[in-house]
């Protein structure tokens, strides 16, 4: 594929085909009149096309104010634009700017969504992409037949490093194989970023001494770009696996130049992702926006789980879930996905179902810290609950041969 493709959902009370043109022309050659310089040949070149457009129906009310009024009809269409790589180039900002940028503000909309793009196969190896992803992070883990199973430090804040470094203690001697910040932890004064490393990587670093075995932190080092870059070099120096970034407030160009620079994988957090994705006429769906973080770099990649606390459906997160497993170009840039969100030992049979693979992140804190039985029981709880998925039980078989799994239904359930 030649140019940059983007889908969206569109909602106009004016004629679509005329509403169309008014994205197209916005987001490449157009303006409001016509213009000298504007000629044949300039826009058959650079002017965006458009290659497809299908009526999906229509509505009784607009679905966001501010919209011109309607000449009839408020016509619900799916709608696929594309441009050529050179408006673009190889930047990333630019390339949001074209398909995500003024369209939302355009008057004739009373609903716009981005839905999917399709990358250009002349961005193939012109940004970080993946450099660990589902591969690379099993690499570091030593093992790749299950999920990984994790949990987050609760206390979101409040915790200073010795007690955070208590914690992870307990963690890792469970059985964990991955804990991380929660996105709020920073450096406050009373738990310095670098305080939290040295204390947490000390416990990991002897357990692995003891056991062969090394848990993965993915320690939050967001801040400004000098920063990152001195937190990034810490936890390397401290035999840290793991860096974390809240994604949409240090922005693409930051996680670009990060992910340039690191030798750890990348966790991506897009905490703030509903401001885009709530409602249904409005903002970008995961597909699109995953796509971007992982030319950016992004390894792991959070997507809720079933039957999550927030207001997400089942069905967007699992086909969040299959987004990030998709290949760019080929298997090594996918990015793992991380499933989190009210997640305990009972949703482990359908995800494994509703997916049809164990290459994913399952994060459980209160699934695993708040098991009747205990840290230790949570844990196998989870574990238990995957590998019976994995042959083939049904919940009642997996709570007869699991007395972990048993307790977490009984007390969760």
């Amino acid at each position: 594929m030649k140019r940059l493709q983007a889908h969206y959902l569109i909602e106009t009370g004016i004629d679509p085909e005329k509403a169309v043109a008014t994205m197209a022309g916005e987001q490449s050659t157009g303006t409001f009149v016509k213009i000298p310089g504007e000629t044949g040949e300039l826009m058959e070149k650079y002017a965006a096309k458009t290659e497809s457009m299908e009526i999906l129906g229509s509505s009784p009310y607009p679905s966001l104010p501010f919209a011109k009024k309607s000449e009839g009809k408020i016509h619900r269409v799916r709608v696929t634009l594309s441009w050529p790589v050179e408006n673009i180039g190889l930047n990333l900002p630019n390339l949001m700017a074209t398909v995500a940028g003024n369209l939302f503000e355009l008057s004739p909309f009373s609903g716009l969504k981005l839905l999917d793009i399709d990358v250009p196969d002349a961005y193939q190896g012109n940004f970080p992409c993946p450099k660990f992803g589902i591969r690379g992070t099993y690499e570091k883990l030593g093992f790749d037949n299950r999920p990984v199973i994790g949990t987050i430090i609760k206390p979101s804040v409040g915790l200073d490093a010795r007690a955070t470094a208590q914690q992870v203690k307990q963690l890792v001697q469970a059985g964990l194989d991955f804990i991380k910040d929660d996105e709020l932890m920073g450096s406050p004064s009373y738990n310095r970023f670098e305080d939290r490393v040295e204390a947490c990587m000390a416990v990991i670093n002897d357990h692995a001494d003891r056991t062969g075995r090394k848990p993965m932190y993915a320690f939050n080092i967001s801040g400004t770009i000098d920063e990152m870059l001195r937190r990034h070099d810490f936890v390397l120096e401290k035999g840290g696996t793991c860096i974390m970034l809240n994604l949409l407030w240090v922005g693409v160009s930051s996680i670009q130049h990060i992910a340039s620079h690191s030798q750890l994988p990348i966790h991506g957090h897009r905490n703030g992702w509903g401001i885009f994705s709530r409602h249904p006429y409005l903002g970008i769906e995961y597909s699109a926006m995953s796509k971007v973080w992982r030319l950016a770099g992004v390894d792991q990649l959070h997507t809720n789980g079933l039957r999550n606390k927030f207001c997400e459906p089942d069905e967007s997160v699992i086909t969040s879930i299959k987004s990030c497993q998709q290949p760019l170009w080929s298997p090594g840039d996918r990015a793992m996905p991380v499933l989190s969100s009210g997640q305990w030992a009972g949703q482990a049979f359908d995800t494994y179902q509703a997916v049809g693979n164990t290459e994913l992140m399952y994060l459980c804190g209160g699934g695993i810290m708040g098991h009747p039985s205990g840290i230790q029981a949570g844990v196998e709880s989870i574990k238990d609950a995957w590998k019976a998925a994995m042959e083939g039980m049904d919940i009642a078989q997996a709570r007869k041969k699991y007395n972990s799994v048993n307790e977490a239904f009984a007390f969760f359930g």
